[in-house]
C-alpha cells in the first residue's frame, strides 16, 4: 500500500511538470488511462480538486499546488533512499533514460552503452534520438533522466556540464578538387558550396561564429537537421560540410567520403551533459556518468570544468 502512494504520487508530478497526460504515461510506463485513474484516486482520498481540466490549459488548484510541493520531497526522499541502500548493498541497476542528438547517439554513445551494459548486465539503458531542443525539453519534463547535447547552453533549470570537446573535420566526396589534400586553411572554404545544419542547431551556430570571425563566406545549398542526411549529400558532391570527425569513421573507411583537416583553426565540438537540477540519481546513473567522463575518446579533449561533473556527482550521493 505504501509503495501504490508513492507511485500515485509521483505519477502527480510527472503529470504536474509535463503537463501531459500522454508525457507522465511514458514517464511512468502505464496507459493514459491509468493516470486518469490514479488523479482522480488521489482527489477522492483527499477530497479535493487538483486540477483545473480544459482543453486550452493546464492549471493546479490550491489543493493541487499544496500536494505536488509536499510530493516532490516525499517521492525525492525516496528515491535517495533507493539509491542509498542500493549503495550499502553494492547494487547497480535500474533503468537509465537517455535523450539526445543523432550524431551523439549513432557513433559516440554506442561504444559506452555496450561497455557499460558488459559491466552491468542487469541495468536497462535506453536511448532516444532527439532534435536538441527536445532533449532540454525532455529532462526538463522528466521524460528522461539525462541528456547529451553538442555545444550546450546554460538552463536555470538544469545541471549543464560539458564532458568533452570533439573534433571537426571537413568532409567532402572524392571527387571534390579538396579531397587531393590532407589538411586545408579554414580560408580553403571561402565560397564553397556548402551543406549545412539547420539555422537553430547549435553546430550550425558554432560553426557560422567560425565563419564570421575568420572571414570565410560559404555558400549554403542545402540544410539538414541530422548529419546522415549531410553526409548523403556530401556523398553525391552537392558541397563540402563540416562534421564530427567520429561521424565519419565508416565512411572515410569505405572511401565513400574524403576527409580533411582544418590546420589554422582549432575546430572542437563541446558534447553536454544535462539532469533535471535537484534530481536524485541513481548508482546506475552515476556509475554510467562515471565512464561518460573518464574514458573520453581518443582523439577528443576531455574539458575543463570537468571537476565540476564530479562535485555535483558527489553532492547527489
Amino acid at each position: 500500500m505504501f509503495l501504490m502512494q508513492i507511485e500515485s504520487l509521483k505519477v502527480f508530478c510527472d503529470l504536474v511538470e509535463t503537463q501531459s497526460f500522454t508525457k507522465a504515461a511514458r514517464i511512468n510506463h502505464v496507459t493514459q488511462s491509468a493516470v486518469s485513474q490514479q488523479i482522480s484516486s488521489l482527489e477522492r482520498q483527499f477530497h479535493s480538486l487538483l486540477i483545473e481540466r480544459s482543453k486550452k490549459q493546464f492549471r493546479l488548484t490550491r489543493e493541487g499546488k499544496v500536494l505536488y510541493d509536499l510530493s516532490k520531497k516525499i517521492v525525492s526522499t525516496y528515491e535517495r533512499l533507493q539509491t542509498e541502500m542500493q549503495e550499502l548493498k553494492e547494487i547497480i541497476s535500474g533503468t537509465i533514460r537517455i535523450a539526445t542528438i543523432y550524431s551523439i547517439g549513432l557513433h559516440s554513445l554506442q561504444p559506452y552503452v555496450k561497455a557499460f551494459l558488459r559491466q552491468h548486465p542487469t541495468v536497462n539503458v535506453h536511448v532516444e534520438y532527439r532534435r536538441s531542443d527536445k532533449v532540454y525539453e525532455d529532462v526538463l519534463g522528466n521524460v528522461v533522466d539525462f541528456g547529451l547535447v553538442a555545444s550546450p547552453h546554460r538552463e536555470p533549470r538544469l545541471e549543464v556540464f560539458v564532458i568533452w570537446e570533439e573534433p571537426m573535420v571537413v568532409i567532402c566526396s572524392p571527387e571534390h578538387p579538396i579531397a587531393r589534400r590532407r589538411k586545408i586553411k579554414l580560408s580553403a572554404l571561402t565560397g564553397q558550396r556548402f551543406v549545412a545544419f539547420e539555422a537553430d542547431i547549435p553546430t550550425r551556430k558554432m560553426l557560422d561564429k567560425v565563419f564570421r570571425e575568420h572571414n570565410v563566406p560559404v555558400v549554403p545549398v542545402m540544410e539538414f537537421d541530422n548529419v546522415e542526411t549531410v553526409k548523403r549529400a556530401v556523398e553525391i558532391n552537392l558541397g563540402v560540410s563540416i562534421v564530427p570527425r567520429a561521424t565519419v569513421k565508416g565512411e572515410a573507411e569505405k572511401g565513400s567520403l574524403a576527409v580533411v583537416e582544418v590546420e589554422d583553426v582549432p575546430l572542437m565540438r563541446p558534447m553536454g551533459l544535462l539532469y533535471k537540477r535537484g534530481k536524485v540519481l541513481s548508482t546506475a546513473m552515476k556509475e554510467f556518468i562515471r565512464l561518460l567522463r573518464e574514458k573520453a575518446p581518443e582523439d577528443s579533449r576531455k574539458a575543463q570544468d570537468l571537476p565540476r561533473v564530479t562535485k555535483a556527482l558527489e553532492a547527489k550521493g
